[in-house]
């Protein structure tokens, strides 16, 4: 199936998807995060949302710390590797992101299509899944499959904002239940709160290093090379091959449980 990048209707179905109630089971709410899960007809496919409140982090901050790939291996543990591909247009890219699984699972990684947009006092990033020519499946990641991740940061006030992270992702594999458990009463708020330290830190340490640089913000600074969206494919999660972990015990993981609810 071709890719297609997002427009205005796709960024405006997005925010309305955040911000709606209908259909949302909260999991989680503490300490100003909220965890949100959403049974989907697939069994494969979670669906998360989550909130964060920033009290003293601006909307532009929290926007640069999402797109900063040089920063985010400071502040993101659960990360393997990321980078950037190439650019199709102005506000829209190609990347690669692998992360760590709980053990005893096999580790995911993405090739993803992002693209961002400001509106008004909101700022939006969203990403779907794509097959490129020269990044197939490695052989010992899972390579999993995003439907509709992204972002949506909006201002409420001069030195304050609200996050919502909002995923649609088939993870290729029958998980056990208590991965799905742990994610949402676990992995997911301390992913917020890390996000929010990130962004406490990130002005101090941009201004040491290329402190004007911001691509995602001013396009004549990109020096990734283009993409032709014709040589990109949308990764069907079907053409993957399924792995079936749903009968792995918890038991392996148990060291990180007390780190993950800190």
């Amino acid at each position: 199936m071709p890719v297609q990048i997002p427009d205005d209707t796709d960024f405006t179905s997005f925010k309305e998807q955040c911000e709606s109630q209908d259909g949302w089971t909260a999991r989680y709410n503490k300490g100003g995060v909220t965890v949100w899960c959403r049974e989907e007809e697939s069994k494969t496919v979670q669906k998360l949302k989550m909130r964060i409140v920033c009290k003293d982090v601006t909307a532009e901050t929290l926007y640069d710390v999402l797109h900063d790939t040089s920063y985010r291996k400071k502040w993101d543990s659960n990360m393997i590797d990321t980078f950037d591909i190439g650019r199709l247009t102005v506000n829209a890219d190609v990347g690669y992101y692998s992360w760590k699984c709980p053990s005893p699972l096999k580790n995911r990684d993405f090739v993803t299509m992002r693209s961002w947009l400001p509106l008004g006092n909101d700022y939006l990033i969203i990403n779907y899944s794509v097959k490129h020519p020269q990044y197939p499946p490695k052989k010992d990641y899972v390579r999993a499959v995003s439907l509709l991740t992204g972002y949506l940061i909006q201002s409420t006030g001069t030195n304050c904002c609200t996050l919502y992270y909002l995923t649609q992702v088939d993870p290729k594999g029958s998980l056990p239940k208590w991965v799905v458990n742990r994610v949402s009463q676990f992995v997911a708020p301390k992913a917020m709160r890390k996000i929010y330290k990130a962004c406490q830190k990130y002005p101090e340490w941009k201004r040491k290093h290329n402190p004007n640089l911001k691509p995602w913000m001013y396009p004549e600074q990109n020096t990734l090379p283009c993409i032709n969206i014709a040589d990109l494919t949308l990764q069907r999660a079907d053409s993957l091959e399924n792995i079936d972990e749903s009968s792995l015990s918890e038991e392996k993981s148990h060291n990180n449980s007390e780190e993950e609810e800190t």
